[in-house]
């Protein structure tokens, strides 16, 4: 048998694991980087909505809190991160132009202003307009829709174009195409895996961020596959929504989330999601794919002329309480994973969690200028605290929430 060291041992190179690879390069350690098929789980069907607000639901406040400290990060890890891999500024594709969600009848109206109500309930910035102020701020609304609201702080990133980044750093020395099929104890503490061609790795810490395969490795892990469908469409910039919009349709949520619009005059723009309790088997159903077509050119009819790219279907990590899973679990062992539907926008909390728990220095961690890195730290603290790994197995961990306002990640 094969064997390798390196200080850092994470498995997952989705857009969690790239990041912890990242962070751990810049404490200085050696790392390896375990995924049998890179950048090909939920990161690669990932829509790009940085979205704390209309993600919130009901009864998931900390959720809602996590999400908003990680959307402050966002723009110095975007910042940091194409630095790092020697890109151009923009080029993750990261834009802050807000949200207008729909309500295409008179229940969906119902139900948006109960959120309405929650997001003021919560402090969380929403603000309801009127169908043709809808159309004012984006000209492809359809005209049969019911209601709108106009949500300034949620936005939007490139999922693909940051995995590409991510990977950019990793590929230069730590990432390996093979799947760990089980982690190494010793004297109750993980020291590394084993990978499905028999390669051993001793490490001093295993982060790991496999999704929904995580708890295959480590039953303190319950993850589970919550498989979900996105659509690619390419779509006449006049044509397409330059925001994203999403919004019900008889009780179906959709979105569509625009890229930036090409030299050609022609943008992307991602549909989405369904959402299953089932099998990750990758596999797209022919009534998903119309169902978000015909629920999306309800709100925005302009759609009918676009040209469809494609379909993906991966699965997105879901836990227990639909939190993630963030904090040492065992000896060597750190959990970076469960992120559910927000993976995308808690990418930068899951990279200053793990900064502070491989002791990267401060000068190095993305945060926003003008920042104390004591606010960043508390944000840490309350999220770790909130998500930790353990809180089902250990009762008092289980009740505990976030009080309103413990996680203000953008303010001192």
């Amino acid at each position: 048998m094969s064997s390798h060291v390196c200080d850092v041992l994470v498995i997952g190179g989705g857009i969690i694991g790239l990041t912890a690879a990242w962070r751990a390069l810049e404490a200085g350690a050696s790392v390896v980087v375990l995924d049998p098929s890179p950048g090909d789980g939920a990161t690669h069907a990932a829509a790009g909505m940085l979205a704390p607000v209309m993600e919130a639901g009901f009864g998931e406040e900390g959720q809602a809190r996590l999400g908003t400290a990680s959307l402050a990060l966002w723009p110095a890890f975007a910042d940091a991160l194409e630095r790092a891999a020697g890109l151009p500024p923009g080029a993750v594709g990261l834009e802050t132009t807000g949200t207008i969600a729909l309500a295409y009848d008179g229940d969906d109206l119902v139900a948006l202003r109960r959120m309405l109500a929650l997001h003021h309930e919560w402090d969380l910035g929403s603000v309801e307009i009127s169908p043709d102020e809808a159309r004012r701020r984006e000209p492809g609304v359809g005209l049969r829709v019911a209601g709108a609201a106009w949500v300034p702080g949620d936005h939007r990133v490139d999922p693909r174009a940051v995995r590409a980044a991510l990977a950019a750093i990793a590929a230069r020395r730590t990432l390996v195409p093979r799947a760990a099929i089980s982690l190494t104890w010793a004297d109750g503490a993980v020291v590394g895996a084993i990978d499905d061609a028999g390669t051993a790795y001793a490490a001093g810490t295993v982060v790991l961020a496999a999704g929904h395969a995580s708890a295959s490795l480590f039953a303190g892990a319950p993850t589970r596959p919550v498989p979900g469908t996105t659509l690619r469409l390419d779509a006449d910039a006049d044509r397409a929504p330059a925001v994203v919009v999403r919004g019900t349709v008889q009780g179906r949520p959709v979105y569509a989330v625009p890229r930036r619009v090409r030299p050609d005059g022609r943008r992307e723009v991602v549909v989405g999601a369904t959402s299953d309790e089932r099998e990750d088997d990758h596999l797209t159903r022919a009534g998903d794919v119309f169902a978000l077509l015909r629920d999306a050119r309800a709100l925005l009819p302009g759609l009918d002329d676009a040209v469809l790219l494609g379909a993906t279907t991966r699965s997105r990590p879901g836990s227990p309480d639909n939190a993630p899973l963030l904090g040492w679990a065992a000896d060597g062992l750190y959990l970076a994973t469960g992120h559910h539907r927000n993976g995308i926008l808690l990418t930068p909390l899951t990279a200053a969690a793990v900064d502070r728990a491989l002791g990267v220095a401060r000068s190095a961690e993305p945060r926003p200028s003008g920042v104390a890195p004591a606010s960043v730290e508390a944000a840490v603290e309350a999220a770790t605290r909130f998500a930790n790994p353990r809180r089902f197995a250990d009762p008092v961990l289980s009740a505990a929430g976030i009080p309103h306002g413990a996680i203000r990640g953008g303010t001192s």
